[in-house]
């Protein structure tokens, strides 16, 4: 087998640079700080995520510091890694050198992977762990030593622990290796890579188990409210922009290939097991990204079509054509994918593109689409709690609570409120909701993101002493009311379960 094209490192490399350029752009987003909340509280499960994430930001805090290019420092690293892997397949599926270069080119530039490389979440981390499973049965289906199983086992028992999509992308494998080589589930390493696997995710299972499966009871609470549903169609429509308009007809060739070519139909599990996915996530109404981990292998089985074709050596012209329009339009997505434009130029670059009408989350957005928008006033609400409770009396700091609405401001207010002299946060929300309020005493209350008419059911006096209204956040976190709370009712012990919800 050919070695790989050597500009697949190139683009592998450019890639990650990319991300160290752009991804201190604006600020914190929202669900990292709720990421690194979750790292200082270590376990094998959390209320709506899995565990893998938490240890990701608990370690690169404790080697790379607290700054945002730290915390972003492994998501710019795994860009590199579905780079290699897409000119790996586009190689593994007979391609040459310039199907590789095209696999890895239109796995660089896809807006959604720019996206969710730039900042901490589990979504960076996912299309790694889903394309390396597929790697090891496509090295499996081209003859490799069964053994490899055991490797598909360990990689898809991380890939559990980082996101319980994982599981989908196994059933799909599952249904395409039934379906097309039911024989390989007569040897034993297939079922001793998913024991491993199995083995890999029992904590995690065991801890859902244990308190109730409480990642379910969320699924159940936001699907169809926090978040948004579309039709099937519009499903599927708008995978053709997260993965950049251009590339639609070469991935759409690549499901050919896999299902209907003489010589790709020998990947056929692989076209089986995304079209099993894709039903899956149309039924449960998933949101429109979380089919994006499987497009790389489409991205590369199409660029080994065009080349089996001889669309490139038939038109001298047809490869570097193609490959401008490509760098063109990821250039062109590429600002509203990234924190690329001074944020004044964003605003009416995004209005021009109409990026609101594509939405995950059923989010009130103003003049910066959510992704951007959830990059803004985290600090500046850690400031204003600050400047409330530094003008407490000591003794009354001594008996003060910080609690915040949401995990956003919660994680906020942890992230930054050290160098402020802030206590730990409480909230009730999702994870924070989990924790509890520990030992906490709620005598005095300084409280952000709440309605007045809610804080005043649980004290006797609730004086507002400050609001925060950072531009550019979302409309939901400006004009925050900051509370003084006191006397209240009850303990927190007795109030918590109606402070607590998921959402």
């Amino acid at each position: 087998m050919a070695t790989l094209n050597p500009w697949v490192f190139v683009l592998a490399v450019l890639a990650t640079l990319v991300h160290l350029i752009f991804n201190r752009g604006y600020g914190y987003f929202r669900d990292e700080l709720y990421y690194a909340a979750c790292g200082q509280h270590l376990a094998w499960g959390y209320v709506d995520h899995a565990p893998l994430v938490a240890a990701v930001a608990h370690y690169s805090r404790a080697v790379l510091g607290d700054s945002l290019a730290a915390l972003r420092f492994v998501p710019a690293l795994s860009v590199a890694a579905k780079v290699l892997i897409a000119g790996w397949m586009a190689r593994e599926m007979g391609g040459g050198r310039v199907a590789q270069f095209f696999a890895a080119l239109m796995t660089l530039i896809a807006p959604i992977y720019l996206t969710f490389d730039n900042f901490l979440s589990m979504n960076a981390f996912e299309p790694v762990f889903w394309m390396l499973s597929v790697a090891m049965v496509l090295r499996i289906l081209n003859g490799g030593d069964r053994r490899l199983w055991l490797l598909f086992g360990l990689v898809a028992g991380i890939g559990i622990l980082n996101k319980h999509s994982m599981l989908f992308l196994g059933s799909g494998l599952a249904v395409g290796l039934l379906r097309t080589v039911p024989r390989e589930f007569t040897h034993w390493w297939i079922w001793l890579g998913a024991t491993l696997a199995m083995a890999l995710f029992l904590p995690n299972f065991l801890w859902e188990m244990h308190n109730g499966w409480p990642t379910i009871t969320l699924l159940h609470s936001v699907i169809g409210t926090k978040y948004t549903t579309v039709s099937p169609w519009a499903f599927i429509g708008e995978q053709t922009l997260l993965m950049l308009p251009p590339t639609s007809p070469i991935w759409v060739a690549g499901l050919w290939f896999l299902l209907r070519d003489r010589e790709g139909c020998r990947y056929a599990a692989l076209g089986i097991a995304y079209l099993i996915v894709l039903a899956e996530m149309l039924i449960l109404h998933g949101k429109i990204y979380y089919l994006a981990p499987a497009y790389i292998m489409l991205l590369a089985a199409g660029s080994v079509w065009l080349e089996k074709q001889h669309w490139f050596t038939a038109r001298r012209w047809a490869a570097p054509a193609l490959a401008s329009v490509l760098i063109i339009a990821g250039i062109i997505a590429a600002p509203l994918a990234m924190p690329i434009l001074p944020v004044n130029q964003l605003i009416p670059y995004a209005r021009f593109w109409d990026v609101e009408a594509v939405k995950v989350e059923n989010v009130p957005q103003d003049d910066l689409p959510q992704l951007f928008g959830d990059m803004f006033g985290w600090q500046e609400q850690a400031a204003g709690v600050a400047s409330v409770y530094s003008a407490l009396t000591p003794a009354d700091r001594a008996h003060t609570s910080i609690a915040a609405y949401n995990y956003g401001e919660a994680g906020a207010i942890d992230y930054f409120g050290p160098a402020y002299g802030l206590p730990p946060v409480i909230s009730g929300h999702n994870n924070y909701g989990f924790w509890g309020p520990g030992q906490h005493s709620n005598e005095v209350v300084v409280a952000i993101g709440y309605r007045e008419g809610f804080l005043r059911q649980f004290f006797d006096e609730v004086e507002q002493k400050a609001t925060i209204s950072p531009q550019y956040a979302l409309p939901e976190e400006r004009n925050l009311a900051i509370f003084l709370c006191r006397k209240p009712r009850a303990d927190w012990a007795t109030l918590w379960p109606r402070w607590k919800y998921f959402d």
